[in-house]
């Protein structure tokens, strides 16, 4: 009895490409039901934001926490340092560090909104599957770039949509939400660029000390930067911390600190706390003419001009997704 013709490899890849379309146009609807309004709309499972955006956006910077993004409807475009990442609803962005980037959405429409998902990821959660062995050997690469765009994949696709038609059925979210955001995160992991997901989960690796060494500037943003006492801190050389920690955030730490300065003054102004001279004591800068001029350098504007542009289009200052 002769064995069964093979499948041509042309058909799967039709077959998967029109599986990941279904899903995604799933996935699209579920968000616009669950996202009614323009804005990040957080549902009833912590982590998972829904985002609806009408129109293009003006350029936001802001802090982006560790996240999975997916995009179901329209494209957005996100900068890390000189670096520019374009994903759509054929990929997808994750994010693994803190990072200090710029994004804005460059395709929407009130007939066609852009339709995102934004799910929060905790490393620790990442670090029980590592302990529980469930992800094979650990990798040793040097520390990746802490985001990249990848391909969306029917897998991670049923996975997301999964967690989502929860919603509708908040008796079940405290059991089955865990689940699915478990195969999430392996879904993730077993990407070709998922290595420095789990990479900062690892004990002792240079990303986790990375790591450190992000949150350790975070606290003290404020102070005056001492790298040698930063890599002590993060038990690395200085210069192990210099390489590292651009491999991961593309950017010294000293960059760093200035965007989250600079980010921090922003959110400041927009808030009315005070004028820009204010706003730059409090952020750490002794000179008034230096924080405008660096201020005027990363936003296009200085601190009163801009912040009167982005009143005047309702913009707030969110997390891009």
């Amino acid at each position: 009895m002769s064995d069964s013709p093979a499948i041509p490899d042309t058909a799967i890849d039709q077959a998967q490409a029109q599986a990941v379309s279904l899903q995604q146009i799933e996935l699209a609807r579920l968000i616009a039901q669950y996202a009614v309004t323009d804005g990040v709309h957080q549902t009833a499972i912590a982590p998972l934001n829904v985002v609806r955006l009408s129109q293009p956006t003006l350029p936001n910077h802001a802090l982006h926490k560790p996240a999975l993004c997916i995009i179901a409807q329209g494209q957005k475009r996100v900068l890390l340092g000189e670096e520019v990442y374009i994903y759509n609803s054929a990929q997808y962005l994750v994010v693994s560090v803190d990072l200090p980037v710029m994004g804005h959405v460059t395709q929407a429409t009130p007939e066609l909104p852009y339709l995102c998902i934004r799910l929060d990821l905790d490393p620790r959660d990442i670090g029980d599957m590592i302990m529980a062995g469930e992800l094979g050997p650990r990798k040793t690469e040097a520390p990746a770039r802490g985001m990249f765009v990848s391909e969306a994949n029917s897998s991670l696709l049923d996975a997301m949509l999964r967690m989502m038609r929860l919603l509708a059925e908040p008796q079940d979210i405290a059991v089955l939400a865990p689940l699915a955001m478990r195969e999430i995160l392996y879904r993730l992991l077993q990407d070709e660029q998922g290595g420095m997901l789990q990479q900062i989960a690892m004990n002792d690796s240079q990303a986790q000390h990375v790591v450190k060494a992000i949150e350790l500037i975070k606290r003290d943003y404020r102070l005056p930067l001492r790298i040698e006492s930063l890599a002590r801190e993060a038990n690395m050389s200085s210069s192990s911390l210099h390489h590292h920690f651009k491999a991961v955030t593309a950017m010294t730490p000293l960059q760093y600190q200035k965007q989250l300065r600079l980010h921090e003054a922003r959110r400041l102004l927009f808030s009315e706390v005070g004028d820009a001279a204010t706003a730059g004591h409090l952020v750490g800068y002794e000179s008034p003419s230096q924080f405008s001029r660096e201020y005027n350098r990363m936003f296009g504007a200085p601190p009163a001009r801009d912040v009167a542009r982005l009143r005047s289009v309702g913009q707030a200052q969110v997390s891009p997704a």
